[in-house]
């Protein structure tokens, strides 16, 4: 994709500036920056250096000035890294202009935004996600089966769009059938993708590694299980590489050299299992069997997945041992990508605040 903040501006044309903060955010604007720039806006893209961000970037070809990083568990220095990045954000900002901020949930941006003056849009999925208690922006935009009862505030209004993130860019996905061949897969193999849980993130429970132990053990012991192991960053690759040596020099345990579309991994997977939401989500839409190990609050959306029978929680090293199905899945079918409702709400509503600042009427 060519250079977003180099696009040509028309006389009325508004600027909406979108910050990616973390991994999952790259996927998920990818059609709403194409929908936008379609509609004749001037997108002006930032991002943070976190977890596999800079790399997502590279790998979908996407031009970003790329501002601060992670600043790992502890809380304290979250904040202040917060604060240090919304303070490295504002001149830029306030040099462009931008007409609108939208995230999933950058911090930093909703900061800088307010300090700016800038009308903010955050779009969330987990109504347990750490907010600045004194920071609000002005719309929220959530998935629907995220009930009015949750504590999210807005400013001015909350939206709930129909079905979940996940729905927005799915439909666009289409397999690369290259991919076992990558990863030296063999047609035998039961392949199975892990996760690991996100152990600097604030809503952390340290139970979650625990049950990844448990999983690992088991699948490691499983004749025929291929494991593609995921760490989200070095720090837990150098740990995980360490504790499972012997397997991963047996290529028991496979994890990829370089950052591969996490799509096609779910895909061609019998099953995953995942420490966090967002890949747990992926593999429900794609109709992959998936397992969560998240141990910390539970969210709605989670919550509605499980009733659906979509996903299955394991809570305990019991249920690693027992719930979890290890055999071939039939191939998965192609219905899972067609087209979904969310996107065009979303996009509908980000124009309808840029042009209107009020979210559009829907009958």
């Amino acid at each position: 994709m060519e250079a977003i903040e180099n696009a040509v501006t028309l006389p009325s044309q508004k600027k909406i500036w979108i910050d990616l903060d973390n991994s999952p955010h790259v996927p998920f604007f990818l059609p709403i920056i194409e929908k936008l720039q379609g509609r004749g806006y001037q997108l002006i893209l930032t991002a943070r250096d976190s977890y596999q961000v800079v790399e997502l970037l590279r790998f979908h070809h996407l031009s970003c000035k790329v501002v601060g990083r992670h600043w790992g568990k502890h809380r304290i220095l979250k904040m202040l890294g917060t604060c240090l990045r919304a303070a490295q954000l504002l001149p830029r900002i306030i040099k462009q202009r931008p007409d609108l901020a939208v995230s999933h949930g950058s911090r930093g941006q909703l900061l800088s935004a307010r300090v700016a003056g800038v009308p903010s849009i955050v779009i969330s999925d987990y109504e347990f996600a750490y907010v600045l208690g004194f920071l609000h922006p002005d719309w929220v935009f959530t998935p629907d089966v995220i009930p009015s009862s949750a504590r999210i505030r807005a400013r001015r209004a909350v939206m709930r769009y129909p079905g979940l993130k996940e729905d927005v860019y799915i439909p666009r996905f289409r397999p690369d059938p290259s991919m076992r061949g990558q990863l030296g897969l063999k047609a035998t193999d039961l392949v199975v993708t892990v996760r690991p849980p996100a152990t600097e993130a604030h809503y952390h429970n340290a139970e979650a590694e625990v049950l990844l132990d448990a999983v690992l053990g088991r699948l490691a012991e499983e004749p025929d299980v291929r494991v593609i192991l995921l760490p989200r960053n070095e720090k837990q690759e150098h740990v995980l590489r360490k504790q499972w040596a012997k397997w991963i020099e047996n290529r028991k345990i496979v994890i990829p050299e370089q950052v591969l579309n996490g799509l096609d991994l779910i895909w061609f997977s019998d099953l995953v299992i995942s420490g966090g939401g967002t890949m747990n989500r992926e593999a429900a839409a794609l109709d992959v069997p998936v397992y969560s190990i998240f141990r910390g609050h539970l969210g709605a959306v989670d919550r509605y997945l499980a009733e659906q029978g979509r996903l299955t929680l394991l809570e305990s090293v019991e249920d690693v041992n027992t719930k979890i199905v290890l055999e071939r899945r039939a191939e998965a079918r192609r219905d899972t990508m067609k087209p979904r409702a969310a996107l065009g709400f979303i996009v509908d509503a980000i124009i309808s605040v840029a042009e209107h600042q009020r979210l559009p009427t829907r009958r």
